[in-house]
């Protein structure tokens, strides 16, 4: 017995050298389908079905972000529950985030376990990374343009907007490559909100459209101090004439503005150029003087400007609410408004007769699924976020705009936008100003170019002004040598020394790497399976295995 011990314990051992033998050839394959899927160039159509069929029990999920707006979330229960009505054979679960970066990291998530949502709303710099699993993301084409279910189709079961009444600016935001990937669901852009009366107690007036060089002007003014050391124009202890919230919107604007190279539509990376530097060297120069800083390093511009500590604050015309003495939604006490009258002007430029400002806001994607009824339920429900009555009334609770020539031109939002300062909530001045600000200047917005890559090119362009302003403030000095550093440093953290990425979606070329968040997430999954397969496998053998006794 004990010989025929020593032979079966001899033949479990070699089985499970084999198995360790075996374990990164498995892991090998895995990455293979990664990488198989990453990149590909096959991106297939999706042929929409002849009939919808409403007998059928669907059930679809949608994530969605608010920034803890209450009102928000009942817009999307009210639209879902509407919705509901009119396909009472489609139910719709609503998953709610505080944040787009949440909701990107858990899409990536679920792309490798295959359990996506069916409806997101999302960037489109986020689907392009999506768009690195093969078919992730359905291609709208042919749903846009379908005769029964398209926009304005003959068998959609509510208003739906056609077409060429989804604004062309914000509609072609949602084109990767050759297809569309996503409509549009609301859009912003940035705006400087400013306390007009500091501005004209330092002896100036406030122009129609501002000048990066009146914004360094005024703000180094406003920062200087008595001999007491308190600041001279607000008599309190804190005084951050000038913060910007978006530092990558700051640098693409002024990168835009002045025709430095930022990246090419294919991928190519522009952006470690001498117009970089100078607009480094300039932001150093201010900081020194104690005139700007970051959200990232000092919080929320409006909470320094609704008390009194800031002149120039930039964020978003989202963000409109929060800004101003008599904002609805900020964060400070009561105690610590500052009465002052709020002006709105778009972002500063550097030529005021070509105002160049960024155009953004969420967009809605429609995930693939095996069965084409379920894509269909969820491009129907995608396509309701569109109608007047959600548009509108989304639209009402920030500077948000509605994205078709539909929603804006309805009796109801003029109605809105006519009754501007009748109360600081639903019809505050601020904010219908910030609103006001997007429609009047549509034709000056601009996109930035989207492909796999593209999103951390964004957070590379705002983190060069984060650690310049840091530095400064730490006494160290910003020198030639100190940029190269810099762009070293930044290259490399943001994986931009890659060569070119490449456009997402248009099936020409590789897609370029998977961000870092993205790769760690895969790679802990693909662990994590073939951990699973090992023990399954170990297990299997074990009971085939006859033991000794």
């Amino acid at each position: 017995m004990r010989k025929m011990s020593g032979a079966l314990q001899n033949t479990r051992s070699r089985a499970e050298r084999r198995i360790r033998a075996v374990l990164p050839v498995i892991l090998l394959a895995a990455c293979l389908a990664l990488t198989g899927c990453h990149g590909s160039r096959d991106r297939q159509t999706f042929s929409v079905p002849e009939e919808f069929d409403t007998g059928k029990k669907q059930e679809i999920t949608f994530w969605a972000k608010n920034d803890t707006n209450k009102t928000q979330t009942r817009i999307y229960e009210k639209a879902i529950t509407d919705f509901e009505a009119l396909y009472p054979n489609i139910k719709v679960n609503l998953r709610l985030y505080t944040d787009y970066g949440k909701i990107y990291n858990d899409v990536i998530t679920n792309i490798a376990t295959n359990t996506t949502p069916n409806v997101c709303i999302t960037y489109p710099d986020h689907i392009a990374t999506y768009l690195t699993g093969n078919n992730v993301v359905v291609p709208l084409d042919e749903l846009f343009t379908d005769e029964k279910y398209g926009f304005g189709g003959s068998e959609v079961g509510f208003d739906s907007p056609a077409m060429e009444e989804v604004i062309p600016q914000f509609l072609e935001e949602c084109r990767l490559g050759e297809h569309y990937y996503a409509i549009p669901y609301m859009r912003s852009t940035e705006a400087c909100y400013i306390n007009k009366d500091f501005v004209e107690a330092l002896g100036y007036e406030v122009p129609e459209v501002l000048t990066w060089d009146f914004i360094w002007e005024v703000s180094d003014k406003a920062a200087e101090k008595g001999e007491d050391g308190i600041y001279t124009l607000n008599g309190q202890n804190v005084m951050i004439p000038f913060i910007y919230k978006s530092t990558d919107n700051m640098m693409i604007q002024m990168l835009k503005q002045r025709g430095g190279g930022y990246s090419t539509e294919d991928g190519q990376v522009e952006i470690f150029n001498d117009t970089t530097k100078e607009i480094l060297y300039t932001v150093a120069d201010h900081v020194k003087k104690g005139a700007f800083s970051t959200f990232k390093i000092s919080s929320y511009p409006a909470n320094f400007l609704d008390a009194g500590q800031c002149v120039f604050a930039v964020d978003s015309t989202a963000g409109a609410t929060w800004m101003g003495s008599e904002a609805p939604l900020s964060d400070i006490s009561a105690d610590k408004f500052v009465e002052f009258e709020t002006a709105v002007r778009m972002v500063p430029q550097y030529d005021p007769e070509n105002p160049q400002m960024i155009s953004q806001g969420p967009s809605v994607c429609v995930f693939q699924k095996d069965d084409p009824q379920v894509v269909l339920a969820s491009w129907l429900f995608a396509q309701y976020l569109l109608t007047n009555e959600v548009q509108n009334a989304y639209a009402k609770t920030e500077g948000y705009v509605p994205v078709t020539n539909k929603a804006q031109s309805s009796e109801e939002y003029q109605d809105y936008l006519s009754r501007s300062g009748e109360d600081n909530s639903t019809y505050y001045s601020v904010k219908i100003d910030a609103s006001r600000l997007l429609l009047d200047n549509v034709q000056n917005t601009f996109v930035t170019p989207v492909f796999n890559g593209s999103a951390s090119l964004r957070d590379a362009a705002g983190q060069m002004i984060e650690n310049v302003t840091k530095s400064v403030r730490r006494k160290q000095e910003v020198n030639e040598e100190y940029m190269q550093k810099l762009f070293d440093d930044v290259t490399s953290l943001y994986r931009l020394d890659q060569g070119s990425f490449s456009a997402a979606g248009g099936g020409k070329a590789e897609l370029g790497p998977l961000p870092l968040a993205a790769r760690s997430l895969l790679g802990t999954l693909i662990i994590a399976w073939v951990l699973i397969l090992l023990y399954v496998i170990t297990g299997w053998l074990r009971k085939k295995l006859p033991r000794g006794k």
